[in-house]
């Protein structure tokens, strides 16, 4: 079975200068945890999730790092620090989103969907021709061919 067996077809987004309150209404309203971001042409640009809008309520995680002779060594965290201070700061879907999306063809076979999101802890995954999402896959839709 491929993506394109189990792919939703409608697939909700927002633009670019969306805001944070506009992206949060977006998933309540339509009961998803996540929602691709696209430009003015349609094309894929990122992706927000609830774990995205959680860090509008926190503070940016510390880097790790060490005094060596007075020298502050960073290692294992000053990317996610700015990512995280950058998500804090942002009032646009622009300035949120995570704009490093993995995403799968339609002719992905479900197997190796289910293979990336295990390993890269994602809930889902965008599907896409070229830079246009034509549809979307959740963990749910592949539980759901368990059913079938």
């Amino acid at each position: 079975m491929k993506a394109k067996d189990i792919m939703v077809t409608e697939v909700i987004t927002v633009k670019q200068q969306a805001t944070i309150e506009e992206i949060a209404r977006v998933l309540v309203d339509n009961k998803i945890s996540g929602v691709p971001v696209v430009d003015e042409a349609d094309r894929l640009m990122g992706i927000v999730t609830e774990g995205d809008l959680l860090h509008k309520e926190t503070n940016p995680r510390l880097p790790n790092a060490v005094n060596i002779l007075g020298a502050i060594i960073y290692y294992n965290g000053v990317e996610r620090y700015n990512e995280d201070f950058k998500k804090l700061m942002a009032g646009q879907a622009l300035h949120i989103m995570t704009d490093k999306v993995i995403t799968v063809s339609g002719d992905e076979e479900i197997e190796e969907i289910a293979k990336i999101m295990l390993e890269r802890g994602i809930k889902r995954l965008p599907v896409v021709e070229g830079d246009h999402i034509i549809g979307i896959i959740s963990r749910a839709d592949i539980v759901k061919c368990l059913l079938a």
